[in-house]
């Protein structure tokens, strides 16, 4: 099967505008008899499911959560991107189009990306008229912060609670047409596979999580929300609920999986701190904005960070990466920090942690502007830092929150500890230009596609490709589809292929059930994300990603014979639901770790050792491996590899220069 990505002809900077003013429409009345399945509910579901039941489509929604609210996207905190310049300082919608493309490692479309510039703008006035008390400046302007991989402010946040309050408004949206009778909500649902007619998606099998009944769910059209699957890694920034399950129930229907193994570190977590551990928290990206990032010039200093004078003190990201600084991508954060901790300048007791330090920028950024507006001449140290600590409460101060909760140190005292964690995934189900799969109808959205970010995501883009695809993306694309099914009656819930999907699924069920082993599930899941970390993490190389392959498919024949779910099939039963998903990225884990092993370069988030310059950075083969890779399932253990070339008309790759 040739991959046909559907890119439209013309200027780079004309595409979409082209493609708006050419694609089918269907009219209001048409849109009534036309029904459009949405799972999950997060910034891309539910700003999808809002938009499509204004436009008068008859819409189901599905989330395995109580309420939309609880969506993983309320996790996000930093900030969203977009290009509106309000600072004057040289940005314009190229320059974001520019710096994901570089950013992502020159591995993403560049069509996908210049679109998702171009309606950037348009998301954060979306935004406002939904009420999102995104941050202002002293005169009524929006503010906008600084994030890695750029020299521009174009960040706009809602203190360190954006995500939050992004959800909240695209709930709203969602509840108003739920209100309305437009959409139908099904939370406690998760879905189990995808019902195929004649080539095409035509609905759902979901699980009702609180009876444990299979339902079946007839759709013209299925629209693909689910965000990443980071957890397969076990300890991740992730929601412990966030999964791979209906993206990878459709990818063994047919739909394209594409570069899995492009998975992001994200450099400023909340290091480990024991084996209890079953999730890990982040804390923004827009921290590194205004700390500096430091250890120890001498190995295995055992002092207080207050007791190092500052001449002892390495601020290697400044030292290494002058240009940028502290405010490198994340990929580059991420692994400078492990740099630094295996070299044996790690801090902390595990000395598997760096410093992240406000002090500085207290005084000398906050501090002395505050007691300049007050007119405070010739201020003591204590004054400045008094004044630094008000105004960095006011735009942190959540976060500072956080961090002292969870470690019981106060960062506004003492500097913050941080390592890289698994966060966000750039692999994901293979979509064309219009979002839809391998598979006809069957469309993906939001994290769980592959399309905008390349081998590494800048950070605030994240929200931002959500709302681009929910609101101003599929509207367009799925309507230009279902032009031509009109025609197309409700097909009844009896058909034999709805039978035949929930039977395979209920058979899959009832097969996890009569294991009977003496394991829990949860200790399988641990397995399987130390594997991948340790083999398939930060670094990789072939010896340990081939080992890795084989200890997976152990692990899963393992699993399959040794699982203990307690309690019963017909009723709320979290250990099967958690149950499903592991055996899902117990075979995904090895599709990563397939994909990473034939991608013999360096590029993002993927960094293999054999494949580095002189000074450590990634290196790229462009001659080899500017494709996305994107994998057909054929049978268990056995994939096939479709190859999309990337095509550069606009921008020449390079190798990543950030110093």
């Amino acid at each position: 099967m040739k991959l046909d990505s559907k890119i439209p002809a013309g200027k780079l900077e004309e595409k979409w505008s082209n493609y708006k003013s050419h694609c089918k429409l269907v009219n209001p009345a048409n849109k009534r008899k036309l029904e459009v399945i949405v799972v999950g509910t997060g910034l891309a579901g539910a700003s999808a499911a809002a938009s499509l039941g204004e436009q008068g489509y008859r819409v189901k929604a599905f989330c395995f959560q109580d309420s939309p609210r609880r969506a993983h996207s309320i996790a996000a905190q930093g900030g969203i991107n977009a290009a509106k310049n309000y600072q004057n300082d040289g940005d314009s919608v190229f320059r974001l189009f520019y710096d994901t493309i570089k950013g992502g490692d020159y591995r993403a479309r560049e069509a996908n990306v210049h679109r998702l510039a171009e309606v950037s703008v348009n998301i954060i006035d979306q935004c406002v008229a939904q009420g999102v008390p995104f941050a202002r400046e002293y005169g009524g302007l929006l503010n906008n912060r600084s994030f890695g991989g750029v020299q521009v402010k174009r960040t706009f946040y809602a203190a360190g609670q954006t995500g939050q309050q992004l959800l909240l408004g695209a709930y709203q949206a969602l509840q108003r047409q739920v209100a309305l009778g437009n959409v139908q909500m099904y939370s406690r649902h998760e879905m189990l596979d995808v019902v195929i007619i004649d080539g095409k998606a035509r609905g759902i099998i979901a699980r009702n999580l609180v009876t444990g009944q299979l339902e079946r769910f007839f759709g013209h059209a299925v629209v693909l929300a689910t965000g990443g699957y980071g957890n397969v890694f076990y300890l991740s920034t992730n929601a412990m609920g966030s999964n791979v399950t209906a993206a990878w129930r459709a990818h063994k229907r047919g739909a394209f999986f594409a570069n899995p193994c492009f998975t992001q570190i994200h450099p400023t977590c909340i290091p480990v701190s024991g084996d209890h551990q079953s999730k890990l928290t982040l804390m923004s990206e827009s921290l590194r904005n205004d700390g500096r990032i430091w250890v120890p010039k001498n190995p295995n200093d055992t002092r207080k960070p207050n007791d190092i004078p500052e001449e002892e003190r390495d601020y290697y990201l400044e030292r290494r990466y002058p240009a940028f600084g502290n405010l490198v991508p994340r990929d580059v954060a991420s692994r400078a920090a492990k740099e630094r901790c295996d070299a044996g300048y790690g801090v902390g007791t595990t000395k598997q942690a760096v410093y992240l330090d406000f002090r500085y920028n207290l005084i000398n950024k906050y501090g002395r502007a505050e007691a300049n507006k007050r007119g405070i001449q010739n201020p003591d140290e204590e004054t400045l830092v008094r004044l630094g600590k008000e105004v960095v409460k006011e735009e942190y101060g959540n976060l500072f929150d956080m961090y002292e909760k969870i470690t019981g140190e106060n960062p506004y005292e003492v500097p913050m500890r941080i390592y890289p964690a698994v966060h966000y995934t750039m692999g994901g189900l293979w979509v064309d230009y219009e979002l839809m799969t391998t598979v006809q109808g069957l469309y993906a959205i939001g994290e769980c596609n592959f399309s905008d970010h390349g081998a590494n995501r800048l950070g605030a883009s994240a929200l931002m490709q959500g709302l681009a695809d929910g609101y101003f993306v599929l509207p367009y694309t799925l309507g230009n589809y279902l032009a031509n099914e009109i025609s197309v009656k409700p097909i009844p819930t009896t058909d034999k292929a709805f039978i035949e999907a929930e039977a395979a699924v209920n058979e899959r069920i009832q097969r996890l059930m009569n294991v009977k082993g003496t394991q829990s599930v949860e200790s399988f899941h641990k397995r399987l994300g130390k594997i991948m970390w340790d083999k398939c993490g930060m670094a990789r190389n072939e010896q340990g990603l081939q080992e890795a392959i084989r200890e997976i498919r152990q692990l899963r024949e393992e699993f399959w014979k040794h699982v203990r779910i307690p309690g019963g099939i017909y009723e709320m039963n979290p250990e099967l639901d958690k149950a499903n998903r592991v055996s899902d990225f117990l075979e995904l884990a090895e599709l990563m770790c397939i994909d990473a092993l034939n991608r013999r370069e360096s590029c993002g988030g993927h960094f293999r050792e054999e494949s580095q310059t002189e000074d450590g950075e990634a290196l790229r083969h462009d001659d080899e491996f500017m494709y996305v890779a994107a994998w057909q399932y054929i049978s268990e253990s056995n994939w096939e590899l479709h190859k999309e070339d990337l095509v550069y008309e606009v921008i020449k790759p390079s190798q990543r220069n950030y110093k």
